[in-house]
């Protein structure tokens, strides 16, 4: 799939909804809870949950990026999977520090 930023998208396996904040170019095998995501309009494929290798969970309100940093989404609404590129999991972006006012 290629994504934009600002491209709304869904887990098929859980209620992770996530919106696309940085994105690579090309196409992304972006996944929730080891399933491919769909866009937010989309119908969700019957009988799917997580996998137990993809379980981790999202929050709300939080940004997921690569290792690399090519790709940065924000959870817009919290799920039991966890987001990947592929088989790679996201990782949880920490905040910046802001500089210190001595």
């Amino acid at each position: 799939m290629e994504l934009k930023p600002g491209a709304r998208l869904r887990s098929a396996a859980d209620e992770t909804e996530i919106i696309v904040v940085k994105a690579p170019g090309g196409d992304v095998d972006l996944r929730c809870g080891g399933h491919p995501v769909v866009a937010h309009g989309d119908a969700r494929p019957d009988g799917l949950s997580p996998d137990a290798d993809h379980a981790g969970g999202t929050q709300i309100g939080k940004r997921y990026t690569d290792p690399a940093a090519t790709l940065e989404v924000l959870c817009t609404k919290a799920g039991g999977g966890a987001l990947s590129i592929g088989s790679e999991p996201l990782v949880l972006k920490d905040a910046k520090p802001l500089p210190s006012s001595d």
